[in-house]
C-alpha cells in the first residue's frame, strides 16, 4: 500500500450560480494545499432553472424537484471528473469528494429552521467512483447555529496573523466576512449582498452574467434616495450569528423600492455596487474596529470597480486579494470543502460555534459510500 496521503477534492456551486468550482487539495499535517483546480460551468438552460427556482420565480413540483437534484448531482460528477483527468489523478487516489451542492433555500431561523443544498451525492459517488460527503450544513442549523459561513475555521488555518486582527473578506454572490482576532478568537457572518444583486441585474439588462470589471457600474451614477431605502433593510443592523442569500437579497426585492423603475439601468447597478461595499465597510467598522487589514477573496475580487470602492471604504486598512498571501482566491471555498469531508471521515467536528450560534461543535456532512 502506498505511504502517499490520500487527496480529497472539494466541489461547490455558490450563490452566482456562475460554475461549479472543483479543487484538488492535499493535507500536509493538517494544512490544507491546493493542487489543481478548475471552474466548470453549468448549462446555460439548467443554470436559468437554478436561478428560477432559488428566487422563488418558479413553482416547482416534487418530480421536477427530484429531476433537478439528479441533474445537479450529475453537474457535480462531470466536474469532478474533468478535473481529475486533467490532473492525472485516478479516482483511487482521492479519499473523498466534499459536496456542498447548490444552495436552493437557506432559511436558518423560525419553528422549523432549514437549509436545503441540491446535487444528488449518491450520483456523484456511482459516478466518480469515490466516497462522497454532502449535506454540511444541516446538523449545525439543528443544533441551533446558522448553517453558515463554513469558512472561517479555513480561513483561520491559513491567513491568521497571530498578534493582529485580520478580516477575510468572501465576495460570493453574498459577502461574508471572517475576523481573526489578534487573540486567536474567530468570529464571522453574512454581511449581505456582494455580487448576486448586480449579477441578476446584469443578466436582465445586459444579458451578460456578470459585470465584467464593473464596467456596466462605471457608467451609471450612485442614487442616494435608493441606497439610503437599501440600506434600511433590518438585515444589515441584525446582531451576528446572522447568514443570508438570494432568497432574501434578490430583484423582487429590489423592485419593492418604487425609485428603481424610475432610474436608469446603470444607475441602479452602480447603486448596487455601493450597497454591496458599503453594507461590507460598514459590518467591518462595527464588528472589528481594531481590524489592521482585509483579505478578499471570491469572484468579487476581479470586480475593479468594487475592489476600488471597497478600498476607499475601508481605509485606512489595507486590502488585498487573499493571492498576496498564497492562497487562491477563485477556488478557498472549494479547498474548505474537501477540508470538511476530511473533518467527517476522521470524526472531527466542522463548524465553530462562535460563528454559527450552534449549541456546539458538530461533525458536519453525510457520508454516501463508492460503489465496492
Amino acid at each position: 500500500m502506498s505511504d502517499t496521503p490520500p487527496l480529497y477534492l472539494g466541489l461547490i456551486s455558490g450563490t452566482s450560480v456562475d460554475g461549479i468550482d472543483a479543487a484538488l487539495v492535499s493535507f500536509e499535517q493538517g494544512q490544507p494545499r491546493l493542487l489543481a483546480a478548475r471552474t466548470h460551468p453549468w448549462p446555460a438552460a439548467l443554470r436559468e432553472r437554478i436561478l428560477a427556482v432559488a428566487q422563488g420565480e418558479t413553482a416547482i413540483d416534487l418530480d421536477a424537484f427530484g429531476r433537478l437534484d439528479i441533474a445537479l448531482g450529475h453537474g457535480f460528477a462531470e466536474a469532478a471528473l474533468v478535473l481529475l483527468k486533467e490532473s492525472g489523478t485516478p479516482a483511487a487516489a482521492v479519499r473523498a469528494i466534499g459536496s456542498h451542492g447548490q444552495t436552493l433555500r437557506h432559511r436558518p431561523t423560525g419553528e422549523y429552521a432549514f437549509t436545503l443544498q441540491l446535487g444528488d451525492p449518491a450520483t456523484i459517488a456511482e459516478r466518480c467512483g469515490i466516497d462522497v460527503v454532502a449535506d454540511f450544513r444541516r446538523a449545525d442549523v439543528a443544533a441551533g447555529g446558522q448553517g453558515a459561513p463554513l469558512l472561517p475555521a479555513v480561513h483561520a488555518m491559513l491567513l491568521a496573523h497571530p498578534g493582529h486582527t485580520r478580516v477575510v473578506l468572501n465576495l460570493g454572490g453574498i459577502a461574508n466576512i471572517t475576523v481573526l482576532g489578534a487573540d486567536g478568537h474567530v468570529t464571522g457572518f453574512d454581511t449581505g449582498p456582494a455580487n448576486g444583486l448586480m449579477d441578476a441585474w446584469c443578466l436582465r439588462h445586459r444579458g451578460e452574467a456578470f459585470d465584467r470589471d464593473g464596467a456596466f457600474a462605471a457608467c451609471g451614477k450612485v442614487d442616494d434616495t435608493l441606497l439610503d431605502a437599501l440600506l434600511a433593510d433590518p438585515y444589515f443592523t441584525l446582531p451576528p450569528p446572522k447568514s443570508t442569500g438570494r432568497e432574501h437579497f434578490h430583484l423582487d426585492w429590489l423592485a419593492t423600492h418604487p425609485r428603481v423603475a424610475t432610474l436608469a439601468p446603470a444607475d441602479v447597478q452602480a447603486t448596487l455596487l455601493e450597497l454591496s461595499a458599503r453594507s461590507v465597510a460598514e459590518a467591518i467598522a462595527r464588528h472589528a474596529p481594531d481590524a489592521e487589514d482585509v483579505l478578499a477573496c471570491g469572484g468579487g475580487v476581479h470586480n475593479d470597480a468594487l475592489m476600488r470602492r471597497l478600498a476607499d471604504l475601508l481605509s485606512p486598512r489595507t486590502l488585498a486579494s487573499t493571492a498576496a498571501f498564497g492562497v487562491d482566491p477563485d477556488f478557498l471555498e472549494a479547498t474548505a470543502f474537501a477540508w470538511l469531508a476530511r473533518q467527517r471521515l476522521l470524526g472531527l467536528p466542522g463548524n465553530l460555534p462562535a460563528v454559527t450560534g450552534a449549541r456546539g461543535p458538530r461533525q458536519l456532512g453525510a457520508i454516501h459510500a463508492a460503489p465496492r
